[in-house]
């Protein structure tokens, strides 16, 4: 069923687990993320960049297609379809097609500008009953072509976000979007542990939990992390189950250029990592 992710993260740090927020880019994403999500017994958010959303041919469709499709697959579980990396602009136009939830990053903005724009937001998406995540200290790695280098926030400004009523918060530890790189340093929990202490009982959000690894996750999960973000592992399982099928010259066998038999084994390797995500995560069983 289609929710905020307010109650959801609110329930995953206090039972010590985080749900994972798995990025969609088609039919075959949406319904494989869902399908696990039933199957695994756990809550589940979809993320939708501004980039997928343009892809998708808009926000609109994004939203009717998750609403039909919880409808039809007889999806029980609690799932949020939510704002990834939002411009201002963005976030409007999600809270007008039907999202249930969204991201406004305003990191790359002044913190005054950032407080005022979130503080609208924050107004806008309680009258509606939307789940709102805000950004303090920017997330390296490439994001819809914006690059950085995995930033440690100011817990302070974090305290000063996290206080205007938002109900998740994503601050920059270290962590980068996409693959790391192999001088990358590791998550900064020196820089995590001031953050919870400034934001006390606000779920806190891990950004690019492809690579980071299982004992570093874990470790987040402990000091309050409740939501985690994946994306690039889905797309890495997808591609390469897909290049195994042509190269293995099934799509010239029968009718296995069929775009349904084409994309089967894609769309069963991205079950396959989300339930390896939903297990590490701790979310399994817990809807």
């Amino acid at each position: 069923m289609l929710v905020n992710a307010k109650d959801m993260l609110q329930k995953a740090k206090e039972g010590h687990y985080a749900v994972g927020q798995f990025n969609i880019n088609n039919l075959e994403w949406t319904k494989a993320v869902l399908q696990t999500a039933q199957e695994q017994n756990s809550p589940v958010i979809l993320g939708v960049s501004e980039g997928a959303g343009k892809y998708m041919a808009g926000f609109k469709t994004v939203a009717d297609m998750v609403k039909a499709m919880i409808d039809e697959l007889k999806i029980t579980v609690p799932v949020a379809i939510h704002l990834d990396h939002g411009t201002y602009d963005g976030c409007m136009k999600c809270i007008e097609a039907g999202f249930s939830s969204i991201m406004f990053d305003g990191s790359h903005y002044p913190i005054d500008e950032n407080v005022e724009k979130t503080k609208e937001l924050v107004r806008i998406c309680a009258e509606k009953g939307l789940s709102l995540e805000a950004e303090v200290g920017s997330i390296g790695g490439e994001e819809d072509g914006v690059v950085g280098m995995g930033e440690c926030a100011d817990p302070d400004e974090c305290k000063a976000i996290a206080d205007l009523g938002v109900d998740m918060l994503a601050a920059g530890i270290g962590n980068i979007h996409g693959k790391y790189p192999a001088n990358w340093p590791g998550l900064s929990f020196e820089t995590l542990e001031a953050v919870k202490n400034k934001t006390g009982e606000m779920p806190l959000v891990l950004h690019g939990g492809t690579g980071i690894p299982e004992d570093m996750i874990k470790r987040a999960i402990s000091l309050g992390v409740a939501k985690i973000n994946v994306n690039t592992e889905c797309q890495l399982a997808f591609a390469d189950a897909t290049r195994k099928y042509i190269e293995a010259g099934k799509d010239l066998e029968g009718k296995g250029f069929d775009p349904r038999k084409l994309l089967a084994p894609g769309t069963a390797a991205i079950k396959e990592t989300v339930k390896t995500k939903m297990e590490l995560f701790g979310s399994v069983g817990k809807a």
